[in-house]
């Protein structure tokens, strides 16, 4: 695994699912790209200036050491992407075509979030030729496949939290996936797992060898 494409169907998706691989792959020397379909401006605090996620995006982003040409941003109104399922299939392809990813990172095929599934659905068919992992948001899931899971040591933990910190306008929404309980809980157990202090885990979508 030398090359890796994120990709997440909102601006925070990547941190929460699997900011602290993102962490752990950094600090080895990945390449690392990250992409984000929509900066959900509908679900901003009332108030809030236009393009504030798409900021709080790139600061997490420079926090975790990705660095800016590695990113993409599209403007995709959030809970809107299965109205254009073509545009995103031929954007994936570009970026595939344009990357040459060998692994793949998406939200996971049991995910139940409309945008979420137009991108992992999609990705099935951009992405034959590489392995696609599918990180976790549990309160996303009826179920969740353990199959692969990345070790994490604190300090990539950490990382992860202070990249979610950045998005002060989720924390001012109080969403409960914005906890440091439920970060560092799911850590544990998934760590546990494994007989690691803590983990990130992942479905195996497709796995090339």
């Amino acid at each position: 695994m030398r090359k890796v494409l994120v990709l997440a169907p909102h601006t925070d998706d990547a941190e929460i699912g699997c900011g602290g691989t993102l962490a752990r792959f950094v600090e080895e020397g990945k390449e690392i790209f990250v992409a984000a379909f929509s900066t959900a401006e509908d679900s901003l605090p009332p108030g809030a200036p236009p393009g504030l996620l798409r900021d709080e995006f790139h600061e997490a982003m420079d926090l975790l050491g990705i660095p800016s040409e590695r990113r993409f941003v599209y403007d995709y109104r959030v809970r809107q992407l299965s109205y254009h399922r073509q545009e995103v299939l031929e954007e994936l392809v570009r970026l595939r075509d344009l990357i040459h990813p060998d692994t793949v990172l998406v939200p996971s095929s049991n995910d139940v979030h409309q945008d979420h599934q137009v991108i992992s659905n999609e990705v099935a068919r951009a992405f034959r030729d590489c392995t696609v992992l599918g990180y976790e948001l549990p309160w996303n899931h009826y179920t969740f496949a353990t199959h692969a899971f990345v070790t994490l040591e604190p300090r990539h933990l950490d990382m992860k939290w202070k990249a979610l910190q950045v998005y002060k306008s989720q924390l001012e929404l109080g969403r409960p996936y914005f906890s440091w309980e439920l970060i560092e809980g799911l850590a544990r157990v998934r760590g546990v797992q494994v007989r690691s202090e803590f983990a990130e885990a992942f479905e195996v979508i497709r796995y090339k060898i």
